[in-house]
């Protein structure tokens, strides 16, 4: 076995891994930073129990809904054979494309007093105003079905590959043993799918603490509304910190329970034949009832939203339109490709360095990093501001000291500073994609071109490069689509008059411009189309 060395790339991975980490610990820094006691305790005696109250009740909604509607899906699709169900296996991604606010504001206008639901109901039945009661869709159980919507598909990926990996051999002899179908599924495929489907359920919670704009527009006070609240209401950047951190160690809590629950519990397959099962045929009602389940997440998630946007897209839509929907479509493209372009970069960097220096120390610097996406973006917009902010002051101070002029604010005052939050949030996107790949070039092609006499940099551009370059498109666009959707970090730190299509949205929607704001989520909407695109090929594949 060659022996682990170091690796010039070792430094870039340290560089990436402290400029990672900052955020964070500015955060936590400002929980020991005094002179904030009026305004915490301000916020302790009002709100705060509302943000924890709020956070845990839509942690327990979303985690039940996401939890049983992803596995149902999964285990029909996969174990399963009913009419549909080959379109059903990739077409229950899609809301995956649609963020959680963009389908806040279509239910809104369609359920609205005004919309064309509860108008039909008063034209069909001659009601009035007052003479029938109607669900508000603007609550907090309405908050949870919005994510339920859209974040159901993380436990359905990782549960569906769950029950096909080990579908071959348990399943038969479960049921040589006498198990019917239900048992079998409660007491071998449930079990077994269980580390899959609770870090589905974790991510999705994760995703949901993170949301700014659909919570804000439904009202439902959270960390994150109180935190941008904190921020431009009170002014007041050491409670928005304190309020980051404590939404901080909201995410942390999650994700050590999903590692404590799954304890010293390790599932392998011991039989050779890793095959799935030929899915178990279903007819008359059952066929219905399969079709039915798979059928309304998917219309409830994707098609029904889709419709609405292109409908209110085409008859109303954004009155400007024209030159100013290409100002807001060319900052959101700039500020998307930038990070992409640095964040497919950063990521064959520090998986290089790690693969070179083969050190424990190597693959720490890449798991920080990637810790990075399980921070909300609020988080982090607080603990880039703070440092950066005084960073760009004393620049601001040195450069006029030295040339007689102020000019201004360098990195907050434009473009970097939110570039640097994106890729501390989405760089772990393109690192794991990026290692998942390099892991299958054999380390003895790394022999032969230093037999060749290439060095280190050239092995990268001649062999790894070229054979890495399907995997580092899919690793900018999927960089790209989370940057498109971003939201909470860009209101937050988005230079002065400087929109972009996910801004603008949510600008048109608190403005209850529902129909204008139409315009923009489409357009983020079909950008987020096009790595499930991709996804959903690779999955209608995986049976044949």
């Amino acid at each position: 076995m060659r022996a682990a060395h170091f690796s010039p790339l070792l430094i870039v991975g340290l560089a990436v891994a402290l400029l990672a980490g900052l955020p964070v610990a500015s955060v936590g820094l400002n929980l020991f930073v005094g002179g904030t006691s009026a305004t915490w305790s301000h916020l302790a005696q009002t709100v705060l129990p509302d943000y924890i109250a709020n956070s845990l009740w839509l942690c327990l909604g979303v985690g039940c809904g996401v939890g049983l509607v992803g596995v149902a899906t999964a285990w029909l699709t996969a174990m399963h054979d009913f009419p549909g169900r080959r379109f059903f296996e990739w077409a229950l991604v899609l809301p995956l494309a649609v963020p959680a606010y963009v389908m806040a504001y279509v239910y809104t206008d369609f359920l609205q007093f005004v919309g064309p639901v509860q108008t039909a109901l008063r034209e069909t039945f001659g009601w009035a105003y007052g003479d029938y009661w109607f669900p508000d869709i603007r609550t907090l159980p309405g908050a949870i079905l919005m994510f339920v919507c859209v974040l159901y598909p993380y436990v359905y990926l990782l549960a569906r590959t769950a029950f096909l990996e080990r579908a071959s051999g348990i399943l038969e002899a479960a049921r040589t043993l006498g198990m019917g179908p239900w048992r079998a599924f409660f007491a071998v495929s449930l079990p077994l799918a269980r580390p899959a489907i609770v870090a589905g359920v974790a991510l999705a919670l994760m995703e949901t603490l993170a949301d700014y704009g659909t919570v804000a527009y439904f009202a439902v006070n959270t960390f994150t509304t109180g935190i941008y609240r904190a921020w431009f209401s009170l002014g007041d950047r050491v409670a928005a910190a304190q309020l980051a951190a404590m939404l901080l160690a909201f995410v942390l809590f999650l994700l050590m329970a999903e590692r404590v629950s799954r304890g010293r519990a390790r599932y392998h397959n011991t039989t050779g034949r890793n095959r799935p099962l030929a899915g178990a045929r279903l007819g008359g009602l059952r066929a219905a009832a399969a079709l039915l389940v798979c059928s309304l997440p998917l219309l409830l998630g994707f098609v029904l939203p889709a419709v609405l946007l292109l409908k209110m897209a085409f008859t109303d839509g954004d009155a400007q339109f024209g030159e100013r929907f290409l100002m807001l479509s060319r900052n959101s493209f700039v500020l998307a490709g930038c990070t992409a372009a640095l964040g497919v970069l950063l990521a064959l960097l520090l998986a290089y360095g790690a693969r070179l220096s083969k050190t424990t120390f190597a693959a720490a610097l890449n798991r920080v990093v990637g810790l990075g996406y399980a921070v909300p973006g609020a988080v982090i917009a607080v603990g880039v501001l703070i440092p950066v902010t005084r960073l760009d002051n004393w620049l601001a101070g040195q450069w006029e000291a030295w040339f007689g002029s102020n000019p201004g604010l360098l990195l907050t005052g434009g473009i970097a500073a939110l570039i640097y939050a994106y890729l501390v949030r989405f760089l772990a996107v393109a690192l794991h994609t990026v290692e998942s790949s390099l892991a299958k070039i054999t380390p003895s092609m790394d022999d032969a071109a230093r037999s060749l006499g290439l060095g280190q940099g050239e092995t990268l551009r001649r062999v790894h490069a070229p054979m890495l370059r399907g995997s580092l498109f899919t690793a900018g666009l999927l960089v790209f689509v989370d940057v498109m959707k971003e939201l909470p970090a860009t209101l937050v730190m988005r230079p002065f008059n400087f929109d972009t299509l996910a801004t603008q949205a949510y600008t048109l929607a608190s403005d209850e411009r529902l129909a204008e704001a139409s315009t923009a989520a489409l357009a983020i909407v079909a950008v987020g189309l096009l790595p499930l695109i991709a996804l959903s090929r690779q999955i209608s594949r995986s049976r044949k």
